[in-house]
């Protein structure tokens, strides 16, 4: 059974693959948070901004095998040249993500990426893995395609994963989690600046912003 709070067809707005068409795959549930307001306080990832609660969401759903949810995936993406590509996120998805929904997708035609907090293993066959780690919670995926750090993170300095080997490093300023629609983002403007200073610094690494957000799309 895999449970999906939301699937929908976007473009990729951060890292590596900003501007890429994308079906995104939103899996509910996440190790670090219950998703749930009253348990944001003590939460390991306590800035998150992501409903993942549930399977009510755009396009969810209950998918009682891999290639069910493989087809459902598929039916999302338009019919016109380019590879299909599929986002698996979250919550966190690597709690449902398994090597059986790895090759279904690949037989719908799909490259299959992942954005994961890295706390958990990796089933083999995916294409792009990007690791995006949270507070301190401890990292097992020691290397990847891109490491996403969202930044400042006083307990996930970007120094404390110089180890882990990535082809990309990218800085992605913080925004404020609970921001009521259309009010200006003052935290995030300022962590912004802060996320530009530390990558002229530290030039290995790139600052990545939240494309889909500025452009308006989900």
């Amino acid at each position: 059974m895999y449970r999906v709070k939301e699937a929908f067809y976007t473009l990729q707005g951060e890292g590596a693959q900003a501007g890429r068409a994308a079906v995104f795959c939103r899996f509910s549930k996440c190790n670090l948070w219950t998703g749930r307001e009253k348990d944001r306080a003590s939460a390991v990832c306590n800035f998150c901004d992501t409903d993942f609660v549930g399977t009510d969401g755009q396009n969810g759903g209950r998918f009682e095998t891999a290639d069910a949810l493989a087809a459902h995936i598929r039916s999302l993406w338009p019919d016109a040249p380019g590879r299909p590509y599929v986002v698996c996120t979250g919550g966190e998805p690597l709690l449902q993500l398994d090597s059986k929904l790895i090759d279904a997708f690949h037989r719908a035609g799909f490259e299959v990426g992942v954005e994961t907090n890295g706390t958990l293993p990796a089933p083999p066959g995916i294409d792009w893995l990007c690791v995006s780690p949270k507070a301190d919670a401890p990292v097992v995926l020691r290397q990847c395609d891109e490491l996403k750090v969202v930044y400042p993170q006083p307990l996930a300095l970007p120094e404390r994963f110089a180890d882990i080997r990535a082809s990309h490093y990218f800085l992605s300023p913080m925004a404020s989690p609970t921001l009521s629609s259309g009010e200006p983002d003052v935290v995030k403007q300022s962590n912004t600046r802060k996320a530009t200073d530390y990558c002229l610094a530290h030039p290995q690494w790139r600052l990545t912003l939240q494309m889909h957000k500025i452009i308006g799309i989900d």
